[in-house]
């Protein structure tokens, strides 16, 4: 048998700030840009009742930990249940097992907050967020570690929501937080765009975006949702968390294929190749970006091992056992 340390949300809720995120993250991002092995999520659904289970996973060995998500979505309950796995690269033995629903936007965030260090331009200070829900607000807690902002831009299509979240970030940040009445009024002469969102459909016009704008889309993963236009992604130096995400589950960049407005050729880099330096980010003040985040198990595992640490020198959490195929399998 083998202890395991089983870590509750409300475990993991106040163990790390969103910088420490970033630091992980951007680790785990460097790993991968050095051939960490990573894939793409597999999505099973089901229609009656409805429901979809979702997986991926990465092995990071230098931080000496593998895993990932699974989580499930719907089946009648109308809510969705994270579980993390958290496994020794070396040895392959358990490690813990998370409840990652709490961590999730903040590994999210981080993502969008490591791209963002690496794609936007080093002095901007003016950022539009597309969205009011916990990734948005995941999006903007990361964000603001790696970028002194002056002015930031909320909008979503419910004033009381967008208003609310203005209100709550306009208290915690140096900078000044304020809601608009549409995404153009956000998008329109910012140097940082996030869409954090569950449309279906782009929600801003690519050509508002000025020369020299960021944009992390990390609303959609699905190849018939897309957040932003074929223009923007036209527009745009085009960097996905993963290169096989593409192709594989990304609306906007497949809409943009299918519509002959980009080649598999502008794909520019992943992302954990401009952080490791094997690929330039930005390359001049007018080139616009784009990070096409879908959700990796390189954030989850990055941000579920340095959970796990801060939690066994805390003595938070408590330990189930799990018996090694060697000892639990009969034969029979």
């Amino acid at each position: 048998m083998t202890a395991t340390l089983f870590l509750s949300s409300e475990d993991v809720s106040d163990l790390a700030a969103p910088a420490d995120y970033v630091d992980a993250v951007r680790e785990g991002y460097r790993q991968r840009g050095e051939g960490a092995p990573a894939q793409p999520r597999s999505k099973f659904f089901r229609a009656d009742p409805e429901g979809m289970l979702t997986s991926y996973a990465a092995v990071l060995p230098e931080t000496g930990a593998m895993g990932g998500y699974m989580y499930s979505a719907g089946f009648g309950a109308g809510d969705a249940w994270f579980m993390t796995p958290l496994f020794d690269a070396a040895s392959g033995a358990p490690l813990a097992l998370l409840d990652g629903a709490s961590m999730n936007p903040h590994k999210t965030g981080a993502a969008g907050a490591v791209a963002v260090d690496e794609l936007a331009r080093e002095e901007a200070d003016t950022l539009a967020v597309i969205g009011s829900g916990a990734q948005a607000r995941g999006q903007l807690r990361a964000t603001a570690t790696v970028r002194d902002f002056a002015e930031i831009r909320v909008y979503s299509p419910t004033p009381e929501n967008r208003e609310a979240f203005a209100a709550d970030f306009d208290d915690d940040l140096e900078a000044d937080v304020r809601a608009v009445d549409s995404s153009t009024a956000a998008v329109t002469g910012t140097d940082v765009v996030i869409t954090a969102t569950k449309a279906s459909e782009p929600v801003f016009d690519g050509d508002d975006l000025e020369p020299g704008t960021h944009v992390t889309a990390m609303g959609q993963y699905s190849p018939d949702k897309r957040e932003v236009d074929t223009r923007t992604v036209e527009r745009a130096t085009y960097v996905p968390d993963l290169r096989e995400r593409a192709t594989f589950d990304s609306g906007e960049f497949m809409t943009a294929l299918e519509e002959g407005a980009v080649t598999e050729d502008d794909i520019h880099a992943e992302l954990g190749e401009v952080v490791a330096g094997k690929e330039p980010g930005r390359t001049s003040d007018d080139e616009i970006t784009l990070f096409d985040s879908g959700g990796t198990g390189i954030e989850t595992v990055a941000a579920a091992h340095m959970l796990y640490e801060r939690a066994e020198r805390e003595g938070r959490g408590q330990t189930i056992e799990f018996a090694p195929a060697s000892e639990a399998l009969t034969g029979d």
